[in-house]
């Protein structure tokens, strides 16, 4: 693979480091380290009994954090591993003083300018799409081997394109002949597939399929409410959760666990007495999400979707 710098701006920096609210003697937790950014403003931050947790399943990210912490690496453990194993790391490790948790569910930069990595319809590259590297789907796996039905049904749901069942159709008939292979092969069918009234104005027409199967080849979805459940239930009081979510999906699982772990009592409503015996672990800081700045958005215009959401361990 060329050798890229791993370059990736940090979004809502500042924001994420003032919610998370460091303070000495407290373990905190990187979901998603990616260069380093956030983690380095962390890393800076940590007083002489505090510790802070990396995690990141690309091994070409973990490799770039490590060289960008190499002043804080006495004060930092690195997983190469999803952030769904946050709980059995937590246990591994024996943290018991775990202050606070931060996750960017954003892809780095570095993903999706190296071509090599098949995530973008921007360059031409072989269909991979993975965030750790030797999974064994990938988008090639997905575009060439999945059920029609089954193509529609990630597209529609994952994309919100609304020309799935036209996409998925042409894939089919595309692949009948030959198997799909390059990103570039992919995101014509896409475009082929979609009216031209509908390709003249907004987003690259592949841009909503191509996000749609990259959750699906990594499963971006079903880690998010796991791990925020895992760091409430292991937060000591007063603990930050800080979310960055980068499309609705995403910031409606956020929004739902935060509202599951602020409401507790789950019984039905004409219950006279609660039975469940559920109380609230968290309390939410941001009703509305934190957005980046018009400052933000002129230096870094891939921060325009992005969302950080709050919550406190109480």
């Amino acid at each position: 693979m060329a050798s890229i710098p791993f370059n990736h701006v940090s979004v809502l920096l500042s924001e994420c480091i003032e919610s998370l609210d460091i303070r000495d003697g407290y373990t905190y937790v990187d979901c998603t380290t990616g260069g380093g950014g956030h983690s380095l403003e962390i890393a800076k931050r940590l007083g002489e009994n505090s510790r802070l947790i990396c995690f990141d399943r690309d091994e070409n990210a973990i490799s770039a954090a490590k060289e960008r912490l190499k002043d804080y690496l006495d004060k930092i453990t690195f997983i190469n591993s999803n952030f769904s194993e946050l709980e059995n790391v937590i246990k591994d490790l024996g943290i018991n003083n775990l202050g606070g948790v931060l996750a960017d569910l954003g892809c780095s930069s570095f993903q999706f300018d190296c071509p090599e990595r098949g995530f973008s319809y921007m360059h031409d590259a072989r269909l991979d799409m993975r965030m750790q590297i030797d999974a064994p789907l990938s988008a090639y796996n997905v575009v060439n081997e999945y059920s029609e039905s089954e193509l529609k049904r990630v597209i529609y749901e994952y994309g919100e394109e609304r020309f799935a069942p036209r996409i998925a159709s042409a894939i089919c008939k595309a692949r009948a002949d030959k198997p799909i292979e390059t990103t570039f092969e992919l995101s014509d069918i896409i475009k082929g597939a979609i009216p031209a009234a509908a390709r003249a104005d907004g987003p690259h027409p592949a841009k909503r399929t191509f996000q749609a199967i990259r959750i699906e080849v990594n499963a971006e979805l079903d880690t998010i409410r796991p791990m925020i459940m895992s760091a409430a239930k292991y937060m000591a009081k007063g603990g930050r959760i800080a979310v960055i979510s980068f499309h609705s999906l995403e910031d409606r699982l956020v929004k739902l666990s935060y509202k599951e772990l602020a409401s507790g009592c789950t019984c039905p409503r004409d219950f006279p007495i609660c039975v469940c015996g559920k109380k609230p672990q968290i309390k939410e800081l941001t009703k509305k999400p934190i957005l980046p700045s018009e400052e933000e958005l002129e230096n870094n215009p891939r921060a325009r979707s992005a969302k950080l959401r709050v919550a406190e361990k109480i």
